[in-house]
C-alpha cells in the first residue's frame, strides 16, 4: 500500500517540478516630462510623470508619483508627446529622384529592395514615428518588414501593411505601366497591382489578406508619378469599388483610397472605402460627402510639395513633371476645403517620394496651410492611430497603451518645426534614441 500511494503521488510531484516559474516583474521606468502633450487636444501638463511597466504605460500625468526602484529618465526640459503616425508611407523600395528609380523594380532583385526598406524603417522610427501605415509593396514588402520588426530582428515602427496596392490594367497601381507587352513574358496580373471587374477585384482583396495585409489600398484615379494616365481621371467604377470594400468589409479590413481627381473621390466615398489618399481635387460636394460619410483625407501635403521641387529643378520626365506641377497647389487648396468643412484628416507624408526620416515636416505644411499647432499634432497621433483602428494601443499618452513616447527640446505649439528634431524615442518601453544619439547602432546613411 505504501508502495502504491508512493506511484500515485509521483505523477503529482513530477508536475509540480515541470510547471513553469513565475514569471519575472517587468522592469518599471518613470519618464519626467517637463511639458506633456497627450495627443488628445487636451491642454498641456506642465512637470508630468509616465509611468511605464513593460511594455505598456500604467500612469500618466501631474500628480503621479514615482515608484520606489522605478528607473528615471528625466526629460524635464523637453516636451514629450505620443510617438508620432505616418498613415501613408512606402518603405520598400527607392526614394523618388534616387538613381533610376522608375525601373529600380526590374534591375534590383526584391531582397534588396526590401534590405533598402529596412534601413528606411530605422530612419522613419529614429525621426519619431513608432507607428506607421504603408499603403503599397511590391512583393508584399511592408509585410516581411513588419514580421521582421515585429519578430525582433531589426528596429522599425509599428507597421500596418497593405501589400501589393492594385487598380486597373494600364492604371496608377499596374506596376508595368509604361513597359512593352513581351517586358515579363505574361500580362500583368494582380502580383503585379492588376485587377479588373467584379470577379477579380474580390479575388484580389482575398489574395492580400491571405498573405498578411492588414489593411487593402486600391487606386480610384490616376496618380502623379505614373507615366501614361491622367492624375485626375477615375480608373475604378464605384461598382468595381464597393465590390473591394465588401468584400475587405467581411474579412475585417479598411480600405485605402488613392484619389486626385474628383469623380473618383466621389465614387470611391458613395463606395465606403475608409481613406481618400491625396483627395487633391476636392469640390465643396466632395468635401459634404466625406462629412456625410465619416470618410477620413490623408491629405499627403509633403508629397505634393516634394514632386513640386523636383519638377521644378528639371529631376522628374516631363510628362510627370506636368502633372506635379498641376496638382501640388490643387492638393493645398483641397486641404483647406476639407479642413474647414469638418472632415477628420490624419498625417501622412507618401514618405518614399521624399527621404525618409523627414517625415515630420508634413505637421509644419499642416500648420502652415491651415490647422493650428495641436491640431496638426492631433492629426499625426490619435487621428492617425483611430484611421488605423489602433487608437486602444496607440495615438496618445494615457494608461494601458504601448509606451511609444518622443521628446523634443522647445514648444511645438509656438514653433512646430521642433518636431524635426527629435531628441528621444522609446517604442513599447524600449529607448531607441536619447539626447538625440541613436541608441546602441550608428545611424543609417542611405536614399
Amino acid at each position: 500500500m505504501r508502495t502504491l500511494a508512493l506511484l500515485l503521488a509521483l505523477p503529482v510531484t513530477l508536475a509540480a517540478q515541470q510547471s513553469p516559474p513565475p514569471p519575472l516583474p517587468q522592469p518599471i521606468t518613470a519618464i519626467k516630462a517637463g511639458t506633456l502633450i497627450e495627443g488628445t487636444g487636451a491642454a498641456p501638463v506642465k512637470n508630468a510623470v509616465i509611468v511605464i511597466q513593460g511594455e505598456r504605460i500604467t500612469a500618466a500625468g501631474a500628480n503621479v508619483a514615482i515608484p520606489r526602484g522605478a528607473t528615471v529618465i528625466d526629460l524635464s526640459g523637453e516636451t514629450v508627446l505620443p510617438g508620432f503616425i505616418d498613415a501613408h508611407v512606402h518603405l520598400a523600395g527607392r526614394t523618388i529622384g534616387d538613381g533610376d528609380w522608375q525601373h529600380s523594380r526590374l534591375t534590383e532583385m526584391p531582397s534588396q529592395l526590401v534590405l533598402l526598406g529596412a534601413a528606411h524603417a530605422q530612419q522613419t522610427l529614429e525621426a519619431g514615428f513608432t507607428t506607421v501605415r504603408v499603403v503599397g509593396s511590391a512583393h508584399f514588402g511592408d509585410i516581411a518588414l513588419r514580421n521582421a520588426i515585429n519578430a525582433g530582428w531589426l528596429p522599425g515602427p509599428r507597421i500596418v501593411g497593405a501589400g501589393i496596392s492594385f487598380g486597373i490594367r494600364g492604371g496608377h497601381c499596374d506596376e508595368t505601366d509604361g513597359l512593352q507587352p513581351d517586358a515579363l513574358g505574361h500580362e500583368a496580373g494582380v502580383e503585379e497591382g492588376v485587377a479588373n471587374g467584379i470577379d477579380e477585384v474580390r479575388n484580389a482583396v482575398r489574395y492580400m489578406i491571405k498573405y498578411g495585409a492588414d489593411v487593402i489600398k486600391i487606386c480610384a484615379t490616376g496618380g502623379v508619378l505614373s507615366l501614361t494616365d491622367s492624375a485626375g481621371l477615375q480608373q475604378y467604377s464605384e461598382e468595381e469599388m464597393r465590390a473591394i470594400v465588401e468584400t475587405a468589409t467581411l474579412l475585417q479590413r479598411r480600405v485605402a483610397a488613392h484619389a486626385h481627381g474628383t469623380a473618383g473621390i466621389k465614387a470611391a466615398v458613395r463606395a465606403g472605402v475608409t481613406s481618400i489618399e491625396h483627395g487633391s481635387i476636392l469640390d465643396s460636394e466632395a468635401v459634404a460627402l466625406m462629412k456625410a460619410h465619416g470618410t477620413w483625407l490623408v491629405p499627403t501635403l509633403l508629397a505634393g510639395v516634394s514632386v513640386e521641387s523636383l519638377a521644378t529643378a528639371g529631376r522628374l520626365p516631363p510628362p510627370i513633371a506636368a502633372k506635379a506641377l498641376a496638382i501640388a497647389p490643387r492638393m493645398r487648396n483641397s486641404f483647406k476645403l476639407a479642413l474647414d468643412a469638418g472632415v477628420k484628416i490624419a498625417l501622412g507624408t507618401d514618405a518614399g517620394v521624399m527621404h525618409h526620416g523627414t517625415n515630420a515636416r508634413e505637421f509644419e505644411l499642416m500648420a502652415k496651410y491651415g490647422m493650428t499647432p495641436m491640431q496638426a499634432i492631433v492629426a499625426g497621433t490619435l487621428s492617425g492611430a483611430t484611421l488605423l483602428g489602433k487608437e486602444q494601443d496607440v495615438g496618445s499618452v494615457a494608461p494601458g497603451k504601448y509606451a511609444d513616447l518622443v521628446a523634443v527640446r522647445g514648444d511645438p505649439l509656438q514653433d512646430i518645426t521642433v518636431l524635426q528634431h527629435v531628441d528621444f524615442v522609446m517604442k513599447g518601453g524600449a529607448v531607441f534614441k536619447r539626447d538625440g544619439q541613436v541608441v546602441g547602432r550608428s545611424a543609417a546613411g542611405v536614399p
